[in-house]
């Protein structure tokens, strides 16, 4: 038998597949037992440490996602490494740079970098407050930035060529003292000032301890860091987070502008004969808080180009320092511009295609001369594909992996498909299968999702909203169907192969899920008791469809007349290929084919040769199930024409020999 034949032979690449299969899953194990042929957890070497388990070790479940999404991209598992709850841990007394803890004593270090940032340049300017009040809050801060310095001698860090983590004591220890880090951390924390007072016992107030006060900047590279990694935590949004490292950085500029430009008036000679002294006779010894609110309005007048002229440089060495200030405001002008207009042009991206894409609908309408309610059916559906972009399955899982694609899928449409009458009752096999092939559309109010008479290609599913079933009775519409959610329409047109009885159209924002009948029928091939499932529920539905919309349907008596024929007859063989014929008059320009495997390939069959084209002769083609040899054929021909043919011809005048070689709705002449 065709059909048998048909099977043996998928069996065969099954049983292939999974032979396969199971030689690349085993080679999978063994590679796998091989990665995990390590140490002892008391000798486990840093080499074979993972970074990666460490996030999940201190976190339970629920946190994982929230820690990964705050995870620098440097960090990366080396490839066999296994993650999970097993892993070794940490050496004794070495912190995962990751650790919730050591994270939080980072942030507290950022606040105390941002007093720094404000203090140097301030100290410098102000030299009473270097020796007065801020004195003891300095050597506070330089207290806690020690401590940090003793704690990165056990935290350990990342290899970049391995990616892996490195624990021991000596390499964490030699990497951070060989680095440029570790001089630069101690000059930035050592309180100079004081460390003077106590080897003189003199209060020096030279401008020496000012400027070595500003090796307290460096510690601004924590801030940078901070922002890089707020950057890329989805948690935080990138636009408030871009704008917020923006203000800091004009902030910063124009407080250090200020202080530097207070410090070069109170170094000139002639104090009358600066920016500040012109104004304010005996500036130095008016109000700390004075002189700094002159400095910062100059600073910001300055800085925003607007330049009212109240005050201004008034000997050489403030001229020069005002040229570079305003080449240095160009840049930074430029910056602040650039980094603004990206943000913002970023935010409307998605507003100006939409226009884009409105304006060429609205061209090609008036060009065509569309029907306005045509147009604004195009408009809505323009309208509604922007709205709902980020819903759209194909585009959100396009890069993603297939199982996750699959698994997506199944958690979406699953019990959808499920409670749909036409699968009920089917294998958990077959329905895993169709969910991954749906496709989710989304319709706004009032729009045709598919026309009556149509050729048929796919049948849907819905999956929220409502949509109504309608057909044209003299010139007007009248709803048959009302469809809401697990209810299922084109399967009628699919099924039997005729174009589509209803015009189907949404009453409000719908959502469906449509699958292809080809990639229907090739799911369902191989599944012969799916298969009968599935034509058992579509018989019984059209049986249960009510009288009105029987009515509509007056093809529907003889199909399912011919579907009993056919689910009657599988047990005989031989009446099995004579089901579902009926004139090539009633089915005429509609193409002929079935998705589900208990229905051989469909051809039409003729009483004469091919050469004859009398009229007589135009209207004896016969649709019937393809029988398995060429004598059954013979014999279905004689039954119907009533004269026994000796060759099977094509429409070419080819003899037929072997019937593997024909398709789906192949016509054949008997003569």
């Amino acid at each position: 038998m065709k059909i048998k034949r048909y099977f043996n032979l998928e069996n065969s690449r099954k049983l292939e597949r999974v032979a396969f299969g199971s030689v690349h899953r085993n080679l999978e194990l063994t590679f796998l037992s091989l990665s995990l042929n390590q140490p002892e957890i008391g000798e486990m070497s840093s080499e074979n440490r993972s970074p990666v388990p460490l996030l999940y070790r201190r976190h339970s479940s629920d946190k994982i996602m929230n820690n990964l999404a705050s995870v620098s991209s440097s960090l990366l598992p080396a490839f066999g490494t296994v993650v999970g709850g097993d892993s070794p841990p940490l050496r004794k007394y070495v912190i995962a740079p990751y650790d919730r803890r050591y994270r939080w004593w980072q942030a507290f270090l950022v606040v105390l970098v941002i007093y720094s940032a404000w203090s140097s340049p301030f100290e410098l300017a102000f030299k009473k407050v270097a020796t007065g009040s801020l004195l003891y809050v300095d050597l506070a801060v330089d207290l806690f930035f020690a401590t940090d310095i003793i704690i990165t001698f056990f935290v350990a860090y990342l290899d970049k060529s391995t990616y892996l983590l490195v624990d021991e004591h000596k390499k964490i220890a030699a990497r951070y003292v060989t680095h440029m880090m570790f001089p630069m951390d101690v000059a930035s924390t050592l309180p100079f000032q004081t460390i003077y007072r106590i080897l003189t016992g003199k209060l020096h107030r030279g401008e020496v301890f000012g400027f070595l006060n500003l090796l307290r900047l460096w510690r601004l590279r924590r801030v940078s860091e901070l922002f890089s990694r707020l950057e890329k935590d989805t948690r935080f949004s990138y636009f408030m987070t871009r704008t917020i490292k923006l203000i800091c950085v004009t902030l910063f500029a124009v407080h250090s502008a200020g202080c530097f430009y207070y410090w070069i008036a109170t170094h000139h000679k002639i104090s009358k004969d600066t920016w500040i002294g012109s104004i304010i006779e005996n500036f130095e010894d008016r109000s700390i808080w004075l002189g700094y609110t002159y400095s910062m309005y100059w600073s910001i007048v300055t800085l925003t180009t607007v330049g009212y002229g109240d005050l201004h440089a008034v000997n050489t060495g403030e001229k020069v320092f005002n040229i570079f200030y305003m080449l240095f405001n160009i840049g930074l002008t430029s910056y602040l511009i650039g980094n603004m207009t990206n943000l913002i042009v970023h935010s409307a991206v998605r507003t100006f295609i939409m226009r884009d894409s409105i304006n060429e609908i609205l061209r090609y309408a008036s060009k065509n001369r569309l029907p306005e309610g045509l147009k604004q059916q195009m408009l809505a559906h323009m309208q509604l594909k922007f709205k709902t972009a980020e819903l759209q399955q194909e585009e959100v899982l396009e890069d993603l992996p297939k199982a996750i694609r699959s698994s997506i899928s199944q958690h979406l449409f699953r019990k959808t498909v499920e409670k749909t009458y036409l699968f009920k009752g089917i294998s958990e096999d077959l329905s895993r299968q169709l969910v991954v092939d749906l496709k989710a559309e989304y319709f706004p109010p009032k729009v045709e999702v598919i026309l009556q008479n149509e050729i048929p290609t796919d049948f849907y599913i819905v999956v929220s909203g409502a949509l109504e079933a309608l057909t044209q009775k003299n010139g007007t519409e009248q709803s048959s169907i009302k469809l809401g959610p697990m209810d299922m329409f084109g399967e009628i047109g699919v099924f039997f192969n005729i174009p589509q009885p209803f015009t189907v159209r949404s009453k409000k924002l719908s959502q469906v899920v449509r699958i292809s009948h080809l990639r229907f029928k090739q799911l369902v091939q191989p599944l012969d008791d799916d298969a009968k499932t599935i034509m058992s529920n579509f018989t019984q539905y059209l049986k249960d469809l009510k009288k009105e919309v029987r009515e509509e349907l007056p093809f529907l008596t003889e199909l399912l007349l011919d579907l009993n024929i056919e689910q009657t007859t599988q047990v005989d063989e031989s009446e099995n290929h004579e089901a579902l014929n009926y004139s090539r008059e009633d089915r005429e320009g509609t193409p002929t084919s079935v998705p589900l495997n208990s229905f051989p390939l469909r051809v039409v069959i003729h009483g004469h040769h091919p050469d004859d084209k009398t009229a007589d002769h135009k209207r004896t083609g016969k649709l019937a199930h393809l029988p398995d040899s060429i004598e059954d054929l013979l014999k279905l021909a004689e039954k119907k024409f009533g004269k026994r043919g000796t060759a099977v011809l094509m429409a070419d005048g080819s003899q037929v020999e072997d019937l593997n070689a024909l398709r789906e709705n192949d016509h054949l002449y008997i003569s």
